[in-house]
Order: structure tokens, then sequence, then C-alpha cells
């Protein structure tokens, strides 16, 4: 499986778990997704243990995109638009295995395939200034 099959896995996990309250409820549809997806092995391994850490992180990510996203709060965003930042910015904060320009790149991607005709340059902007935070517009 590739890396952007991967991140769109992850993405589609994220989005699924913004749509319920508990977190059992959660869990139980992360699990439903993943036996039902094909998905096998390390790349199923990957895939969870990537998005429960984002979501542990969640917080500090929504305080980094809340920070870089002047005009537009957490609320108003898209959900897959939201979902697709908070990936990558996870990835440039706390993934040292994967490089800052290449989280970018790939998001951009996914916003191409998943979000609107405006995702791709707004999600490049509020992914620029998490990198480079003394950006202000």
């Amino acid at each position: 499986m590739t890396r952007r099959e991967i991140r769109e896995h992850i993405v589609r996990l994220l989005y699924c778990a913004g749509f319920y309250k508990s977190e059992d409820e959660i869990n139980e549809q992360i699990t439903l997704y993943l036996e039902n997806s094909g998905i096998k092995g390390e790349d199923k391994e990957y895939i969870l243990n990537k998005v429960l850490k984002i979501r542990e992180k969640q917080s500090d990510i929504d305080g980094l995109i809340s920070a870089s996203s002047v005009g537009w709060t957490i609320e108003r965003m898209s959900r897959i638009d939201l979902c697709v930042i908070r990936l990558a910015a996870y990835e440039i904060r706390y993934d040292d295995d994967i490089p800052s320009k290449v989280a970018i790149d790939e998001a951009v991607e996914l916003a191409k395939a998943y979000g609107g005709n405006e995702s791709p340059s707004f999600i490049n902007g509020i992914l620029g200034k998490i990198i480079r935070p003394d950006v202000q517009e």
C-alpha cells in the first residue's frame, strides 16, 4: 500500500470519528472500518497507531490550526479539510520520519481529491503558517 493510500485511510477514519461523541463509539467505528477495509498487517497497524496518536494530540493540533487560520475557526472549516490539516499538522510537528514539505504536498493532493475547489490553497496556507508561525496575514 502506498503512503498516499495510507493517508487516505487515516483521513477517512479521522472524518468518521468526528460524527461520534464517545470514545467507545469512535473506537468501535475504527475497528469496524479496519476489519472491513481489507487492510492487513503492518499497514493496518500503522494506520491504527497514527489515528490514535493524532486523536491523542488533537487538542494541541487544533490549537496550532486555530493560531494559523486567521479569520477561520475550527467550527467553520469543512470537516474533510480539517481532517487533512490535522493529519499534516501531526506529521509536521510530531512525526520526525516525514519531512514537512512531503506532509504539505500530500495534504494538498488529498485536498484535491476530497475537498472543494478552494481546499488545496486553503490547506497549503494554514500548513505553511504551522511550519513558519511567524508568518502573518
